[in-house]
């Protein structure tokens, strides 16, 4: 029998977890034959204290250091280009790239524009632009100081482009880092609003992930152990900040949704990411807000998945419930409901869904989606 499609999975990175695993950053630095480090971060981490611990390790392993904290909460095109500049006037041969999904986004896009001189939007996932990214890139560590995109295993950047004023996605096996050091204790200082929003964006990546379209059962059980995962300790450590059992719970549910995502996401991305490049709004309350009213439209296409994750949400097992099993996590780690609140104005909607159509991420969402039907999309999350 002969078949006429496949598939590929691949689940590469080498990670390191645990309580103080910080501390081997410049270990991992020199296993990679690195002598000058760029840290890409941002002003925030700087201030919270983060970078000294990773300095200290790399310095301690005889590392020069430099440090790049110019990245923005929603990278921009100059974000990356000043950070290659950086790069080169440290002659650095590696990255180590600290923070949140913003500085790992950028880390990695970093060390594309290393060795790549094309524009940025020629490598576009959505145009095919992959096919111009080369192994030809220094080497990477990825250490997460939030537990949300899980962009420390990930193979992509997301970066506002000028041409555009779109999020992007920047696709590339490539782009994976070397190594990802995953310490609860660098996420310990995250405050409550910080920690429930990107918590958010963990479940919503591990659960569009299990209801996308594609055959990947890998990815499948990966994600549905994410959901367990955060169901069992995101209230913890919303309100429990201290608890590193709950801290680092929800550090492998944010690396397991972005290793089942290569399957694919769905129709609340493609929401959320002009909900931030338009409205300035924290991807993970922007997917917060607007997954509810995706879950009630992918029922009909997804409905025994859904009555999983119902149930792994503490709900009854019907796809049914699933919505207000989100929606009462929300408000249980303190989350306001609805656009509205969130500060989005009602006649932007027309020109968000515009955006929302061209972003890729609804492609793999299980029920097809127009324009029209993320335009709905968007008023059912105003107030919902």
């Amino acid at each position: 029998m002969i078949m006429s499609q496949f598939t590929v999975w691949s689940f590469p990175t080498r990670i390191l977890f645990g309580a103080g695993v910080v501390e081997q950053t410049g270990a991992e630095a020199r296993r990679l034959g690195a002598a000058r480090a760029l840290v890409v971060t941002d002003k925030g981490v700087v201030r919270s204290g983060l970078l000294e611990p990773v300095a200290a390790s790399l310095r301690k392993e005889g590392l020069e250091v430099a440090v790049f904290d110019d990245v923005l909460g929603n990278p921009i095109e100059k974000n990356v280009h000043d950070g290659v500049a950086a790069f080169r006037a440290a002659r650095a041969d590696l990255v180590v790239a600290l923070g949140g999904g913003s500085p790992l986004d950028v880390g990695k896009l970093v060390r594309l524009g290393v060795n790549h001189d094309r524009p940025l939007v020629d490598y576009d996932d959505a145009t095919g632009g992959d096919r111009f990214i080369t192994p030809d890139v220094p080497p990477m560590l990825a250490i997460p100081t939030t537990a949300g995109t899980g962009s420390e295993v990930g193979r992509s950047g997301v970066v506002t482009l000028d041409v555009n004023h779109r999020k992007t996605v920047i696709f590339s096996p490539h782009l994976l880092a070397n190594a990802a050091l995953l310490d609860p204790v660098m996420t310990r200082s995250m405050p409550a609003f910080l920690t429930a929003a990107t918590g958010f964006d963990a479940l919503t990546h591990c659960i569009e992930a299990y209801v996308a379209k594609g055959d990947h059962p890998m990815a499948d059980g990966i994600a549905l152990e994410g959901i367990r995962l955060a169901a069992a300790h995101l209230a913890r450590a919303v309100t429990h900040g201290d608890d590193l059992e709950a801290r680092g719970g929800m550090m492998k549910a944010a690396m397991m949704g972005a290793v089942a995502f290569q399957k694919g996401l769905g129709a609340c991305h493609s929401l959320a990411h002009p909900l931030s490049s338009e409205c300035g709004l924290h991807h993970g309350l922007a997917n917060a807000l607007c997954l509810p009213p995706v879950v009630e439209f992918n029922v009909a296409a997804a409905g025994p998945r859904l009555a999983r994750v119902a149930a792994l949400l503490g709900a009854p097992e019907d796809a049914a419930a699933c919505a207000d099993a989100i929606r009462a996590l929300r408000a249980r780690i303190g989350l306001a409901a609805g656009l509205e609140k969130a500060g989005v104005p009602r006649d932007k909607l027309d020109a968000l869904a515009d955006l929302a159509a061209q972003d890729a991420c609804h492609t793999s969402n299980p029920r097809p989606c127009s324009r029209d039907d993320l335009r709905h999309l968007y008023e059912a999350s105003f107030a919902s």
